[in-house]
């Protein structure tokens, strides 16, 4: 059996190597999972190549909108949130699911954080939508997004509205703020977070989805201060644990292997 991750660029995903330990630990040796470089032009023509060896794709930027146009069937949760970064491929029928927003809250539940009634999120971008998700997961009624643009956090009101969340809006100049909050998630590249300050609580998680390089300065600062920290790692991985078990069709994938193979080609790079 096959699957992949699909994306542009994709040279570098860790995907493969996550996705094949899990399958080596479970003795599933007749599957294999590769990378392949795609478009969203060339997304449904890639998909309508495959053939029933084919269980599922993972898909990235900039991929994941576009994956609901071409899935027979949406999840809940990816038609809400907007993205998809999952197709399921079954019984000649392309399933469309997002693990990212789930994903984090099961990150978020391994460090003790099941539930957080106030939520804030730095920048307004892809990932925000999944942060969205993730607060909704976690039982947050209002989210407070801090931007650069005002008019990218509009664009994020009708996935609020679906998510039934409060959505607030405020500027990048007052993200000092965000500490105060029960979790912040930060969705933000390289490098824009570096020199933002921020008050924090030692009560306080912060989630930032990158990892390289990490720490990164905001990170730093909030340790600095006893905040809890995950990463960009804790989000891939727990994103993927999810994607595997729906491929493969077994109940648990292997996680410590899992984990092992994604430190290990990080520490490789």
């Amino acid at each position: 059996m096959q699957a992949a991750v699909l994306g542009k660029p994709i040279v570098h995903s860790l995907s493969p190597a996550i996705h094949n330990a899990g399958y080596d630990a479970a003795g599933l040796t007749d599957w294999v999972y590769t990378r392949h470089e795609c478009d969203e032009a060339g997304l449904a023509s890639f998909v309508d190549r495959l053939d029933e060896t084919w269980a599922g794709l993972s898909l990235t930027m900039p991929l994941k909108e576009i994956a609901l146009v071409v899935a027979d069937e949406v999840t809940p949760v990816a038609e809400a949130i907007g993205a998809a970064n999952t197709l399921v491929l079954r019984g000649g029928r392309r399933l469309a699911d997002n693990t990212d927003a789930p994903g984090m809250v099961d990150a978020l539940a391994e460090i003790g954080m099941t539930a957080a009634d106030d939520v804030a999120i730095l920048g307004a971008g892809g990932t925000a939508r999944a942060a969205l998700g993730a607060a909704a997961g976690l039982g947050a009624k209002a989210v407070t997004v801090f931007a650069r643009r005002r008019e990218a956090v509009l664009e994020l009101e009708p996935v609020a509205e679906r998510l039934g969340i409060e959505l607030r809006s405020a500027s990048w100049d007052e993200a000092v703020l965000a500490g105060r909050s029960d979790l912040v998630v930060s969705t933000v590249p390289k490098g824009v977070t570096d020199g933002l300050r921020v008050d924090w609580r030692p009560e306080t998680v912060l989630f930032d989805v990158l990892y390289d390089p990490w720490p990164t300065p905001l990170a730093a600062a909030a340790e600095r201060e006893g905040v809890k920290i995950l990463d960009g790692l804790a989000l891939l991985l727990a994103q993927a644990l999810r994607q595997w078990t729906q491929f493969t069709g077994r109940d648990e994938a292997p996680v410590t292997a899992m984990r092992e193979a994604l430190y290990s080609a990080v520490r490789q790079r």
